[in-house]
């Protein structure tokens, strides 16, 4: 794809996550970040129909922290991730499509727990993949 046909997002966009039913979701877009991240509790894994599951609680909503959405999907791989403190955790990465503006795709999302963060994801350079370029100057650019 060529510079010209990439779209301009900013540093904060918002996403939607369809299988997990989540819309209007804010994310910082980081091209620091190799992986998405997403703020969850209560992680636990399980097995789902014969699947090695994992199951989790979501805040979807930036300023309703008492709203909470439980969340299941498949466990598609367990990662060493060196967070931005510098210290190494073993995260469940999650593989589910997102939706932002018209493009839609599926991306990888390691689940931690970022109640120390001011955004609940991270939205890593391996999601912008070849599609976008970031106008750090800018939010909300892609989700109109």
């Amino acid at each position: 794809m060529s510079q010209k046909n990439k779209i301009i997002i900013g540093r904060l966009e918002s996403i939607t996550l369809p299988e997990l039913a989540i819309t209007d979701l804010q994310v910082r877009v980081d091209t620091g970040a190799k992986t998405s991240s997403l703020h969850v509790d209560n992680i636990k894994k399980s097995i789902v129909n014969g699947i090695h599951s994992v199951t989790f609680d979501l805040h979807p909503d930036v300023h309703n922290v008492d709203a909470i959405k439980q969340c299941t999907a498949p466990i598609s791989d367990i990662r060493k991730v060196k967070s931005s403190n510098g210290t190494s955790e073993e995260r469940y990465v999650i593989e589910t499509p997102v939706i932002l503006g018209e493009e839609e795709w599926s991306i990888e999302i390691t689940l931690t727990d970022r109640s120390d963060m001011s955004n609940l994801m991270l939205f890593g350079r391996e999601a912008l993949g070849k599609r976008f370029l970031v106008d750090p100057a800018k939010v909300f650019l892609g989700s109109k």
